[in-house]
């Protein structure tokens, strides 16, 4: 009997209905499954690294089925041949099932249906030699699946959503899902596409790309899943010290002196400060990468008295650049500016006219960050805040713009990650090993580049806050451990009004018990700014530090800015096992109890490590909430030091300066009473 498949190496490969798939082992419990129209597959790894050396597998060919064992994964592989009376000729068709050496299911190939003639991998031709793709899998109803990276739509369990895979100002596509069916699954292509998690149906979708790709591993729990996600696609970085305590910000400081002065006010009132910020329009135009000197006329002197401080500095860089930018004619001249495809090559208008620099292109990348270690980093800085990421194009017109890895519809979301990896790669060349960067976005692959990502230009609401919980989670459920939010919201809060205060209070609390605690936002009102010459500068939002608010709501923030430098050593810890175990810091609860059915369908609270349990305050006016305690352990209220069983919910009394939080199985005892 002729054999329907054939080894490959490791793997194996089958041809027929004009399409090549291939399944190689990628990992110790995981495959990578690839198809490609009328030729080999192609060696892209957008995301994942190289196969492991160490790889092992074992293959079964029989005839028309073919099984490949990896560690607890099984892959099972039928081919069906058959003369197809509606064309008159013999057709040839391959499925793919999924599941646990022990026969437990997990994911398996939409069904041809019959009559139906279903395809589960759908390769479509285009012109230009592309393909569009959707690949269909059959959907328990039953399943709860978590990750996908930031959408701002405050859902938690995402089966029943539909998800652009796509990137914009606060949404970051990360297509990596974890299963309670115990999976996890990375669509592993760049391009603009879709997922819908529907009931009967689980279906991805590409634009444009050159074939099928997607990486599925097997795991007893989201900890192993998520270890071995990290284990393929990179490791986050151990975060420096200075990650680990308090970061002010605002938009913006628009000079040397005001800035200092923020510091030194910290320090006189005896508050932490681990980092301050320098935002957007400290340069001349967008693009030069550099201070303007009637602003800045010392940054040596600025960066060593707050490093005598024992403070950092971040400053902004943004990946436009203005036609009026000193870097305008180089970059358009060397083609290392992404191309609109059609009309005027102009892609964002904010300030002026700019255009954004091609991270695909590694020319690009070294060029922008030559600048900024020229400029900057001589001055001994080293952290930047990589904006607009995603990129934020003026319109997001995803089909107009083209890179030199190819046209952005194709390949538009590997450029965040790609910009990660330009500063990344620059800093560790020039001697710095404990790499921390800002960004807006992020792709898979974005953790091992030492990518913090924040959650955008959201605004200042109680919605948007209670977005922000779920989205945390699935963040780091998608494989993103570094996040963070800007505390307050950015847009519109009124430093003088009542309700937003409160909402300040709460978001800080929320902010204490993030990965990264960041304090941000363009506050009102404005402070309008011009040079010595009077011409118009970038206006700054309203004063935005701890005592800006009033005395009453500063002494509830400094209370939890306290708190977080109390937690040091626990979020060493926490940052410790995102770097050598791939776990979340902010964590959904379903990480560590996913035997708890209710666990999978929480967006409101969530695990910053493993051991504390943080309910935030999600309500105008609230004084309290109910809050569930995950079975399999005990729980004592941080605030009472009152002992509670898992498995129940408990209604928690939260005043104005308390936010519920509870710890695990009698851990951290010195936190009791502290809240």
């Amino acid at each position: 009997m002729q054999q329907a498949f054939e080894k490959d190496g490791l793997g194996l490969r089958w041809r027929g209905d004009g399409t090549t798939l291939s399944v190689q082992p990628w990992g110790k419990d995981a495959v990578r499954v690839r198809s490609r129209l009328m030729a080999d597959v192609i060696e892209s790894n957008w995301a994942l690294l190289d196969q492991p050396e160490d790889q092992e597998s074992s293959v079964e060919l029989k005839g028309d089925e073919a099984v490949l064992e990896v560690g607890s994964l099984r892959v099972i592989l039928r081919q069906t041949a058959m003369c197809d009376g509606k064309v008159g000729y013999e057709t040839f068709h391959c499925s793919i099932s999924f599941e646990k050496t022990d026969g437990t299911p997990l994911l398996r190939e939409r069904d041809r249906g019959g009559s139906l003639d279903l395809k589960a991998r759908d390769l479509r031709p285009v012109l230009g030699g592309d393909i569009s793709l959707t690949m269909s899998f059959e959907s328990p109803e039953e399943e709860h699946l978590w990750g996908m990276g930031q959408y701002q739509e405050g859902i938690g369990d995402l089966k029943g959503s539909t998800l652009e895979l796509a990137h914009r100002n606060s949404q970051a596509s990360v297509p990596f899902v974890i299963s309670s069916k115990g999976y996890g699954f990375l669509w592993h292509n760049p391009a603009i596409g879709q997922v819908s998690f529907s009931s009967n149906v689980t279906q991805w979708s590409a634009e444009r790309c050159d074939q099928l790709d997607y990486w599925i591993t097997a795991g007893d729990s989201p900890r192993e899943i998520s270890k071995a996600y990290a284990a393929a696609t990179g490791f986050a970085p151990m975060m420096p010290e200075h990650g680990l305590g308090f970061w002010q910000c605002k938009l913006r400081y628009w000079n040397q002196e005001q800035l200092l002065e923020v510091a030194r006010e910290h320090k006189r009132r005896g508050l932490p400060l681990d980092v301050i910020v320098i935002d957007f329009f400290h340069w001349p135009h967008m693009g030069d990468y550099r201070f303007e000197e009637e602003f800045w006329p010392d940054p040596q002197a600025m960066v060593d008295e707050l490093h005598s401080m024992g403070v950092e500095l971040m400053v902004s860089v943004w990946t436009q650049v203005a036609h009026a930018s000193e870097n305008w004619d180089e970059l358009k001249k060397n083609n290392l500016l992404a191309r609109a495809e059609r009309g005027l090559d102009v892609h964002m208008a904010f300030q002026g006219p700019s255009a954004f620099i091609d991270m695909t292109n590694p020319e690009a990348r070294k060029f922008i960050w030559e600048k900024c270690k020229e400029n900057y980093g001589k001055y001994g800085i080293k952290i930047f805040w990589l904006d607009e990421a995603e990129p934020e194009y003026g319109a997001y017109d995803f089909d107009n713009y083209r890179y030199n890895a190819g046209p952005n519809v194709k390949v538009g979301n590997i450029y965040p990650q790609n910009y990660a990896k330009a500063f990344y790669d620059g800093l560790v060349e020039s001697g710095t090993d404990d790499v921390v960067n800002l960004l807006r976005c992020a792709w898979a692959g974005s953790q091992r580049y030492g990518a913090l990502v924040w959650s955008g230009d959201i605004s200042s609401t109680w919605k948007d806050l209670r977005c922000q919980v779920a989205a945390g989670i699935h963040m780091g459920a998608a494989g993103i451990p570094w996040w963070t939010t800007d505390i307050g919201g950015f847009h519109d809060g009124v430093i003088t009004d009542p309700k937003f205060k409160e909402l300040l209070i709460r978001w800080f609390q929320f902010g204490a018990f993030c990965p990264v605690m960041r304090l941000h936002g363009d506050r009102r009102p404005v402070e309008e700014v011009s040079a010595k010459d009077g011409s118009y500068r970038l206006p700054s939002g309203a004063e935005n530090e701890l005592w800006s608010f009033g005395d009453d709501v500063y002494a509830v923030l400094e209370k939890y800015i306290h708190l977080r430098e109390k937690l040091r050593d626990y979020m060493r810890d926490v940052m410790l096992e995102a770097h050598e175990e791939g776990q979340p810091v902010m964590r959904g609860l379903f990480q560590e109890f996913p035997l708890d059915e209710k666990c999978w369908s929480i967006s409101d609270q969530y695990l910053l490590g493993g051991d504390i349990l943080v309910a935030p305050v999600l309500e105008a006016a609230a004084t309290s909430r109910s809050v569930y305690l995950p079975a399999g352990a005990s729980w004592t209220d941080a605030s009472t030091g009152d002992k509670h069983e898992g498995g129940q919910s408990i209604d928690v009394e939260c005043p104005l300066d308390k936010i519920p939080v509870f710890l695990r199985d009698d851990t951290h005892s010195e936190l009791v009473g502290m809240i």
